[in-house]
């Protein structure tokens, strides 16, 4: 597939997976929306691509700004790709950890990224094409101790992407579910601890996971060949990850219940 001229616009862009994926349609030919909280670092990396960039930053919680920000990627030149990429992650036993914790969890890794896909989605469903991609995690596939929140909110999104999916599959739309193990990026230093707190500090395994920019090159040729499911893993993880894949004629099997009508018929009946 051909990215050329195509639009895509990225949440949690200021660094890791995000930052790399931006650069990697960039360097593509796509035009690339950049979002996420702090302006400056996201400025660092639209001067790191070559292509025609618009920063957009906003704080995924906060629905007024993230409406705001689709209106204007819209205006801009559209939105032929959508990376619902911002998340923190956790490092903290269930039974220690506050309850704000998991609140706070969700609604950042789930919650917000449901919220900013629907504001967008009357422009894709409009246009009839499109790839939206949603960033979860060997941690969405297998349950991974001192992850719960995590966790639950990563297995959320997998599965609202996959009704999604679904509902969209007589489109020209395609969903596509990103499911990383260990990428070298601040993902465990950024983690919340039992009581909200940033642990501070990586794991030797993130460390010497995937370096960002491969990690986006293995998503981006994953999408170009139009893979619904995408396991961006090695060793252990990536064989945690295989063995929990949605067999293909699953996903199959409930596209074909969409194209008998089971949505017209579910709404005839309230």
């Amino acid at each position: 597939m051909n990215f050329e001229g195509k639009t895509a616009w990225i949440t949690g862009a200021s660094s890791g997976i995000g930052a790399a994926l931006a650069r990697e349609w960039g360097h593509r030919g796509a035009r690339v929306i950049l979002s996420g909280r702090d302006e400056a670092r996201l400025a660092e990396v639209a001067d790191s691509i070559s292509t025609e960039t618009l920063i957009l930053p906003f704080d995924v919680r906060d629905d007024d700004a993230m409406k705001h920000a689709t209106d204007k990627a819209v205006a801009w030149h559209g939105v032929d790709i959508f990376v619902a990429n911002a998340g923190v992650s956790q490092r903290s036993a269930a039974v220690d950890t506050d309850m704000q914790v998991y609140r706070e969890i969700i609604d950042i890794d789930l919650t917000a990224q449901i919220a900013a896909t629907q504001a967008l989605l009357p422009h894709v469903t409009e246009r009839g094409s499109g790839h939206l991609l949603f960033i979860s995690s060997i941690a969405g596939k297998v349950g991974v101790p001192m992850r719960t929140a995590y966790c639950a909110a990563k297995f959320g999104l997998a599965g609202y992407a996959d009704a999604l999916r679904a509902e969209l599959s007589q489109s020209d739309v395609q969903v596509h579910v990103i499911y990383p193990g260990s990428v070298a990026t601040d993902v465990s230093r950024n983690a919340l601890t039992s009581d909200g707190s940033k642990r501070g500090r990586s794991d030797k395994v993130i460390d010497n996971g995937i370096p960002p920019g491969e990690a986006a090159k293995w998503i981006v040729d994953a999408v170009a060949k139009g893979e619904r499911e995408v396991i961006v893993a090695q060793g252990m993880e990536q064989a945690m990850g295989e063995a929990r894949r949605t067999p293909e004629q699953l996903l199959d099997q409930v596209a074909a219940m969409v194209a008998s009508g089971y949505m017209e018929k579910m709404k005839a009946e309230g």
